[in-house]
């Protein structure tokens, strides 16, 4: 035999044998960790279809319920309420999971044993580079610390630029002199705006204008506004987190072009916000948080993935929050005017002065915060999320005939944490959980069974600020119109979803202009 076939032969057997012991081992610490297997969900054996199942979904607007339906039919095999279970896709096995006890261990009692991971990196550093939200470990921290004190009550509270966009908006609302209604208008697409125009200019000074834009051309806008780029690089990072470590095929001309957009439009806002602090220019007289931010680090790189990772959950999940809130508004009128009388006793009606709405007014207000969790709970903006184990460990529930042991992780295995699913479940939600009913929230203390801005560390430093900025967009429209008519009260809700979960359709609404008192 010659020297070639030998080391060969050794080369494989050495695979063998690493392999053989890596399962013993494995098998060993189950055992002395007391684990138990878990329910697996039938697919193909390099798991191809749930990848198709997915894009299938995504496609006709159905891709939270795909991860409900796999627990339903789970359920109805085991006989029981399976809450986790095991995923093969594209070749590696995923923990999936919508078990609270499990969520709380993921973020916060073994925070330390899970990571985002670096796939979930490598889909999101191109548009957004190293940020609060693509990062881990130390990194991570040092961005947390870095972004934390910019959300003070201070600046959240300070409701003037959002009384700006808000009028803004109102203008893409004209109403009917003679009828006291609105067209039928796609109220989403004005919520998109105002949001992104009122948080540009919070974290950069200077609005993106897109609803302006969009009223001097018939309520679109241009295909190069920094809006669509923006957009678009996000349904281009969904796509990529789709296709796990296949994600460099989603990759082409279009999608760098546009993280080239994105990434050279707020690079004109750190540039000049650094020449200000070097030449040693006045900061501007309201705050503008990238100001605030280059106090504390001056490498334009970084400012640039802060201030895009913080636009993202910033704009987004606000907007998300609202399109909801329209939707669940126009399709339940008692709710409406229940919502509505609240806001006229505590804000009174439509006027010019809005001093009286504030921070503190709007976290006091009961049934408008009963009614932001209730969309919160069925709609939350982040749907489905991931982390991955940095070394082998355990989740407490989910194995074993009575899903009551605990299960297996090894290192390197990634887990899948449906809240969307979660926060659906009859179980802690009661019967009637597939109902919008912001009543449930009545003296009602939640637990990790609700996590609509995760948990643990990594808890949304955000929350508080997009609470504010929905709560007064709510006040506001609903003290101007009394009654809301869903134009398409039929159409089945679909899911849009890309990094937050929004309308599929468009949330077409006319809208009555309350008289003046």
């Amino acid at each position: 035999m010659g020297p070639l076939p030998l080391i060969l032969g050794l080369a494989v057997s050495l695979l063998i044998f690493r392999s053989l012991w890596s399962t013993w081992v494995h098998a060993r610490k189950e055992r002395d960790w007391r684990c138990s297997p878990i329910p697996r969900f039938p697919t193909d054996m390099l798991g191809i279809n749930p990848l198709r199942e997915a894009l299938k979904a995504d496609k006709i607007g159905t891709l939270p319920l795909l991860h409900q339906r796999r627990v339903e039919e789970l359920s109805a095999r085991e006989n029981r309420h399976v809450k986790t279970f095991a995923l093969r896709v594209l070749g590696r096995e995923l923990i999936v999971t919508c078990d609270p006890a499990n969520v709380q261990a993921i973020l916060a009692t073994k925070f330390k044993d899970f990571e985002l991971g670096s796939g979930r990196r490598a889909t999101l550093h191109p548009m957004l580079g190293t940020g609060i939200f693509t990062s881990d470990g130390e990194v991570w921290a040092h961005s947390r610390a870095l972004l934390r004190p910019q959300f003070t009550r201070d600046q959240i509270s300070d409701l003037d630029l959002e009384e700006r966009h808000l009028q803004q908006a109102m203008r893409a609302l004209p109403v009917d002199s003679t009828t006291g209604w609105t067209s039928a208008t796609n109220i989403q697409d004005i919520i998109f705006r105002l949001t992104i125009d009122s948080s540009t200019e919070f974290l950069f000074g200077e609005s993106s204008d897109s609803q302006g834009e969009a009223l001097r051309n018939g309520g679109k806008l241009p295909p190069d506004h920094f809006t669509e780029y923006f957009d678009r690089g996000q349904w281009y990072i969904s796509q990529r987190i789709r296709f796990e470590k296949f994600h460099w095929l989603v990759d082409n001309k279009e999608s760098k072009y546009i993280h080239h957009r994105v990434n050279s439009y707020v690079d004109h806002f750190v540039n000049k916000a650094l020449r200000a602090v070097a030449e040693g220019k006045p900061a501007s007289p309201n705050y503008v948080f990238l100001e605030a931010l280059a106090a504390s680090t001056k490498d334009p790189i970084e400012l640039r993935s802060q201030l895009l990772n913080i636009l993202l959950a910033g704009r987004d999940t606000t907007a998300s929050l609202l399109s909801w809130s329209m939707l669940m508004l126009a399709r339940n009128p008692h709710v409406f005017q229940k919502l509505r009388a609240t806001i006229l006793a505590d804000f009174g009606p439509y006027t010019s002065n809005y001093e009286n709405i504030t921070f503190a007014a709007l976290k006091s207000c009961r049934y408008l915060q009963y009614f932001l969790n209730e969309v919160l709970r069925l709609y939350p903006s982040v749907p489905i999320n991931r982390r991955i184990a940095v070394r082998d460990t355990t989740i407490p529930q989910g194995g074993g005939p009575d899903g009551k042991s605990p299960v297996y992780l090894r290192a390197g295995q990634g887990v899948i944490y449906s809240v969307f699913v979660m926060q659906r479940q009859k179980e802690f939600f009661g019967a009637d959980a597939e109902v919008f009913n912001p009543d449930r929230w009545v003296d009602r203390r939640s637990g990790w069974e609700y996590l609509p801005f995760n948990g643990g560390p990594r808890v949304c430093i955000g929350q508080q600020f997009a609470l504010t900025e929905a709560g007064y967009v709510l006040v506001r429209f609903l003290q101007r119109f009394d009654a809301i008519e869903d134009a398409q009260p039929e159409k089945e809700i679909r899911y849009g979803l890309t990094l937050i979960v929004t309308p599929k359709d468009p949330v077409t609404v006319r809208l009555h202009e309350a008289h003046a008192s």
